[in-house]
This record gives C-alpha cells, structure tokens and sequence, in this order.
C-alpha cells in the first residue's frame, strides 16, 4: 500500500531467464574478478517456453519479463529467518498484535499467515482489489510478470480478497513483493510487507457507543471525500477512529512513546477514505504505511456484505531501516556474519543499533547509449543492470540526456556505482562486469553503444 507505487507509468520489454545455475556461475565469475559471459546474463528465451518456478511451469508469452536475478530470490522468506531484522520486524508486530487483540475465547483475534506463495494471478493482484483494466500500476514495466494470467506479486494486499472470502475477519499476511525500480540505496526489486485487515459486524463496531442499537453500518448516499456512499457517517468515523487507534499503538510499540504522528490523504482504488501515516523521527517527517476504510464493493464481493472494515500496509525494510540505522537496502540480503549476529538478541524488543561495517570504497563507470525509436523504458536497463552487476550495484544515475539536433536521437548517459558491502573492488574486475553490461545493453534493449 503506498501511493507512489500506485501512480508509477512504464512500459517493459526484458526476456525470461529460466537457469538459475548459469546466474551462480556469473555471481562466480565477478568474485574471482573473471569477465562474465554477457549471454549467461542476460535473459534469453525461446517462444512457447516455459517459466519454471516453485515446483510449476508457466507457458510464457509476450508478458514474460522475469529476471533470473530476481528468480533468485523466490523463496528466500527473509522475514522466516530467525533474527533476521525483517524477522524482528515481523515478530514485534505480531507479539503486539498477539498481546493487545484477543477474541471471545481469549485467543488472538489476528490469525498470521506469513508463506503463502509469492505467485499470483493478475485477477488477485489487481482486479480483486478493484484497480482498473487501464491503471498504470498494471504495467510491466512496473511488475514482474510469468505470463498474462501469472505474475509475482507487487503487494501483500493480493491476498486479501482470497482471506476474506475464506470467511476471515482478522488476519496479518507477511512476505516477499517484486516491483521493478530504480537502483539506490532505498529501492531494490525484492522486499517485504506486512499487511493487515479488520472486518466489524454492526454488533462489534457499535457495542461500546451509547444507543447504538439504533445505529446502522450501511446507507444509500453520495460519496464524498470522507466515506463511501453505503457507509453510513457513524460508521465510517468509528472504523477510521479504530484504524487510527490500532496504528498509533503500533508505532508507538515500535518505537516508544512520545512519538509524533500525523496523518496525509492519499489515494488507493481498495480504500476510501485512505490516508498514509507518517512519523517524525529524529527531527524527520517519515512515511512509514498506508491504511484506509476498505471499498465495500471489495467486501461484498469476497461474501462479507454484513460488515465493514479497514486495511493497512507496511514495508518490512522500510521500518528496519529507520528502526536499527540500516543505511543500504542490499544489506538485508547479506551473507556477512558481521551483519547477521548484530540482530541476534535474546529479546525482540531489545534495542538494536546496527554497528556500520567498513565502507569500502566505491568504483564509478559511466555507460552511455543512444535509445531506440521505441520501447525502451529506463526500468529494462535497471533490470539488466541488476541481473549483469548483482548487489556490487549500489547506486545508477541517469546523468545527462542529448537529443542530437539534426537526428533527433536520444541519448542517455548513466553513471553506474559499484560497491562490495565485504571488501574492495578493484577496477579490472569491475571492467569485466561493466563491458558484459555495454555487451548486454546493445543485444538486449536494442541501443546503439557510445563506448
């Protein structure tokens, strides 16, 4: 749930990649300082093949963009490893949930499902959630797609018709999400969400108010920019009240009292009103999660008509990150027991200030190309860039843009960090990297090199 995600426009057009073994072997090949064969790199597939994930084949067609640097990381379940930092995360939330939501019979009220498969139908990961045949948030150059009617899911909420209609009231859902984006510091095309659903009968929703056996949950009305038309106003103020409620103590576990909240209207098509919470931390405003008063039409359609209920979202790393001073992303995919045994504590709630490993020094490449007429989107050149250079990619910026005056062609020019989180690079084995990239980009995307 997050408002910039929704409002991403692109258009992709990058190739499968079935053999996971040739991406190990290029892995293989940057450690040693080898030059890697840029066809072993780079996503290759005939028509009519097959995307082989998770025990399933998935005919592939013209939608298939699959990336074996990201195949990679299906199933990895960081948020599963115990003392990961996303697997704090995820248990200090659901301990807090656990502790402060009991149901009739003094069990939790939230149930937790935190494996359910990262492969989605596209009916689940947007139609379910009402966003439109024509959003641009369907594009690929946005997600990850198996095929037309199968991708890698780009939220947590792709899960939540299927929960509701399953007859759920209460539920946590935590895992992985795959979005195709920029290369820095705060972005990478894996990373994990906790999100949650609560669903009120009239009874639950008006038991504690004063006459409210005379309120009702559903009118006939107009919307407006504070509720739904079928929502009642005393509903959809005690909803919004206990969403608030039930995120302000959430935080405020998670990073103690005194912390100063406010709330900024957003838009998302499976809530309204929604908004996004955003916490001052050390003198910054921080958006931290989205939230919002569930479409009725979602509810109805997933068998819940009786009731009504709110949704919120969160990104593990993101919390992580502001949590226990984690400056780069790739980091949570690290190896280095130096950055593992730093969350290993014999309590969740324990303070944890990540301790800075040395920061080797960067080498800086430039890459430069003139574009094709059509059909290159700066998300395919970050997606090769990721599968040639792995994480030794720490940050690409697109640095100049020319568009030749008698031509018309355009060209860009990125400037492309490498960094290792464990140790120096040199500049001959990032050469070899940096020139099966130049080779890549030219077969691949369809650029014409300025090398």
């Amino acid at each position: 749930m997050a408002c910039s995600g929704l409002r991403r426009v692109a258009h992709a057009s990058t190739y499968l990649m079935r053999m996971v073994g040739s991406a190990s072997r290029c892995r293989q090949r940057w450690a040693s300082g080898t030059r890697p064969d840029a066809s072993e790199c780079t996503a290759r597939g005939a028509a009519g093949g097959v995307v082989e994930l998770l025990g399933q084949a998935y005919p592939r067609d013209d939608h298939t963009n699959l990336t074996r640097k990201v195949l990679s990381k299906v199933g990895r379940n960081l948020h599963n490893q115990r003392h990961h930092p996303l697997w704090l995360i995820k248990e200090r939330v659901k301990e807090h949930f656990y502790k402060q939501y009991m149901g009739r019979f003094g069990t939790p009220l939230f149930s937790v499902y935190d494996n359910l498969p990262p492969v989605v139908t596209t009916w689940q990961n947007f139609d379910s959630l009402l966003i439109a045949a024509d959003h641009p948030s369907r594009k690929k150059g946005d997600n990850y797609y198996l095929n037309r009617t199968h991708m890698l899911r780009a939220h947590t909420s792709a899960h939540q018709w299927d929960l509701v209609h399953s007859g759920l009231d209460s539920f946590l859902v935590v895992g992985d999400v795959y979005r195709r984006d920029q290369i820095d510091a705060q972005h990478y095309p894996v990373f994990h969400q906790l999100e949650a659903v609560r669903l009120f009968s009239r009874h639950e929703l008006f038991a504690g108010v004063k006459d409210g056996e005379s309120l009702q949950l559903f009118e006939q009305s107009s919307r407006s920019a504070h509720k739904q038309e079928t929502h009642t106003m005393e509903a959809m103020k005690l909803v919004e009240f206990d969403l608030k409620q039930t995120l302000t103590r959430l935080v405020t576990h998670l990073f103690g009292d005194g912390l100063e909240i406010r709330w900024v209207d957003c838009y998302f098509p499976f809530t309204h009103p929604s908004f996004e919470m955003e916490i001052n931390f050390h003198g910054e405003w921080l958006e931290v999660l989205g939230c919002g008063v569930m479409e009725q039409q979602l509810v109805n359609s997933a068998g819940a008509q009786e009731k009504i209920g709110w949704a919120f979202g969160l990104g593990l790393e993101r919390l992580a990150m502001i949590l226990y001073d984690i400056p780069d992303i790739r980091l949570f995919w690290s190896e280095d027991e130096r950055f593992l045994k730093q969350f290993h504590v014999s309590d969740i709630n324990q303070t944890v200030k990540f301790q800075p490993l040395s920061k080797y020094p960067a080498v800086i490449n430039d890459i430069s190309f003139w574009l094709p007429p059509e059909n290159y989107t700066e998300n395919d050149f970050y997606d090769l860039v990721r599968t040639i250079g792995g994480d030794l990619v720490e940050q690409v910026d697109l640095i100049d843009k020319f568009e030749h005056p008698k031509t018309h062609k355009t060209s860009h020019c990125y400037r492309i960090t490498y960094r290792h989180m464990e140790r120096t690079l040199t500049q001959q084995e990032v050469q070899g990297i940096h020139q099966a990239m130049q080779e890549a980009v030219v077969r691949v995307l369809g650029v014409e090199g300025r090398f």
